[in-house]
């Protein structure tokens, strides 16, 4: 239901994450950059010791391509343990439900999955997942991968201060960013969620009794603290397959609002961490404002198609007009502004959380997730979000200094063909892993194509479109598995190679380009320095953006979406 007073929770939440997000980005940039902290006093001794049993020292640092060997073989290895673990999951501790093994496809898929921080699954979390799973295997996924996208980011960002070309040290960032960042903040939301009424427990199955009779077996487990690290990571994975529509999982609308602040406050806060660590506050203000444009935008169009009369409802007298929308697949304990804002959340951060069903959604609000998707940077995923934001301003700078005859120049340091081919390829690789996988499925006869109109035909293939956007993103978002059935071999093998790509060459990218700019010296700025703390770089800079991401996607996009549209779906 739409209910306009519930307008002032989305518009207070949002104010409250903007406030906020300037004072723990500082401490962000505190943290990345080795300055005094809060907790220093014990922290470091307890890091002092992970690293004398890691073998690693914070005064090491590696280059680009060291600093990215180092984080492959860290998420190789957190790959490997998870597949052995859903393949075995039956024979290990803590299967009281008698889930069984995973099949050597479905664990591939699942093991890419949780480690490139897109928990997009193909299974039924409450019958095919063992406790043992949601409390070991998956929860270590959930710290590793959120960590790798911070430590990813942080060291790009020290490529704009640095000139030894040495980008920080991956084992360092990577404790630095659980212990002072990850597990402090996810134990203190645990709590807060336990108040608001999401179980923690480790007993698995409760048998409660309806009030219609009988009895039914509840799952239960560590909810809130598996619901506080998947949202604050931006894993997205729910305790339930329902996710964050079980009542479980969001007992209530200020459960809802919390878990929004909870999902926004690390990619909200990114941009100045990035201000923080190159010692310029004001460069953080050109790129909140981007992604609050896009971002309000998308919100804005989300909540006004959805409140608008549904065509397929029309004829339905019985409907009222706080109804005749698009109420389908929407929770009632949360009004439409409300769920709206939760939805768009996240999406746009990549956590890929859903309490809405998404194939239940007015087309334009389907178009809406999408485009976030395809930015993946306003806000984007931990760390990764913002540093595909930054590859974008690398290539815009570069452009508009051609256009004006300037030589591209960012932070004092000139931006070559290096950083470019690098910041495209990072780029380009986002569509070219959605449309093979895409085209190969649609023609290959993976996915039956509704013949019965143009409306039910597009709507087939957005949601194709959609689970590769999704995996790609590493968002992890679900349209519904009622239009396509990717519980297959194709779909858990391709759908694994998509996230692995869109997940690890972007890094890499992000690394490289980081890496070129560490090896220069800083230049003073000149009569041609292209002043980037300013509300015209902001709008060049979304307009740059936003033209970029349509003309990669418009193809495909008219192939659903807009189909769809015209088609009256």
């Amino acid at each position: 239901m739409f209910e306009l007073q519930s307008l002032w929770d989305v518009i207070v939440l949002i104010a409250l994450v903007i406030a906020v997000a300037p004072f723990f980005g500082a401490y962000l940039g505190r943290v990345y950059m080795d300055r005094p902290a809060f907790g220093d006093v014990i922290l470091l001794r307890i890091e002092t010791v992970i690293y004398r049993l890691l073998g690693t020292s914070p005064r090491r640092s590696m280059r680009a391509k060291e600093y990215l060997f180092a984080l492959l073989i860290v998420n190789l290895g957190v790959f490997a343990f998870l597949y052995v673990f859903f393949v075995f999951q039956s024979v290990l501790p803590l299967d009281a439900t008698g889930a069984p093994n995973m099949s050597w496809t479905l664990a591939f898929h699942s093991a890419a999955s949780f480690t490139t921080n897109t928990d997009f699954t193909h299974f039924t979390n409450e019958s095919q997942m063992s406790l043992g799973s949601l409390m070991i295997a998956w929860p270590l996924a959930l710290f590793c991968s959120a960590a790798t996208g911070l430590s990813v980011a942080a060291a790009m960002f020290r490529g704009f201060t640095r000139k030894d070309g040495t980008l920080g040290n991956f084992y360092v960032d990577m404790v630095r960013t659980t212990t002072r960042i990850l597990l402090p903040l996810s134990v203190l939301f645990a709590v807060v969620l336990v108040l608001m009424g999401v179980p923690e427990t480790l007993t698995n199955v409760v048998v409660a009794h309806p009030l219609t009779g009988g009895t039914q077996e509840l799952i239960f487990g560590p909810v809130a603290s598996y619901t506080s690290m998947s949202l604050l990571g931006t894993n997205g994975g729910g305790f339930y397959s329902a996710n964050a529509a079980s009542p479980l999982a969001n007992p209530s609308a200020v459960s809802n609002l919390f878990e929004v602040f909870v999902m926004m406050l690390i990619p909200f806060s990114t941009p100045f961490a990035f201000a923080a660590v190159v010692r310029k506050r004001n460069e953080a203000w050109p790129y909140m404002g981007t992604i609050l444009i896009v971002f309000a935008v998308a919100l804005g169009l989300f909540i006004a198609y959805q409140a608008a009369t549904n065509p397929s409802l029309i004829d339905v007298s019985s409907l009222g007009a706080q109804t005749n929308g698009y109420p389908v697949g929407q929770e009632t304990r949360f009004s439409l502004p409300e769920a709206s804002l939760f939805q768009v959340v996240s999406v746009y951060s990549n956590v890929g959380a859903n309490n809405m069903m998404i194939g239940a959604l007015s087309p334009v609000a389907q178009l809406v997730l999408l485009f976030g998707m395809f930015t993946q940077s306003t806000p984007g995923g931990e760390g990764t979000g913002f540093a595909t934001l930054l590859l974008f301003a690398v290539l815009g700078i570069f452009v508009g200094g051609l256009m004006v005859g300037r030589t591209p120049e960012y932070l004092g340091k000139k931006i070559s063909t290096g950083q470019v081919r690098w910041s495209a390829l990072a780029l380009l690789i986002h569509p070219a892993s959605i449309l093979i996988p895409f085209v190969i499925a649609v023609t290959g006869g993976f996915v039956t194509v509704d013949s019965g109109g143009i409306a039910s035909s597009a709507h087939t293939f957005t949601a194709v479109l959609y689970e590769f956007t999704s995996e790609s993103a590493n968002n992890g978002s679900a349209l519904s598995s009622n239009y396509i059935n990717d519980a297959t071999p194709f779909f858990n093998l391709a759908g694994a190679a998509v996230m692995l790509v869109g997940r690890f060459v972007p890094i890499a990218a992000m690394l490289m380009v980081g890496g070129k700019f560490a090896e220069q010296d800083v230049l003073p700025p000149g009569p041609g320095t292209l002043r980037t703390a300013s509300a015209t770089f902001t709008i060049y800079i979304t307009l740059f953006l936003v033209i970029v991401s349509v003309l990669l996607f418009l193809p495909v996009i008219a192939l659903g979406p807009l189909a769809q549209i015209v088609g009256g779906g």
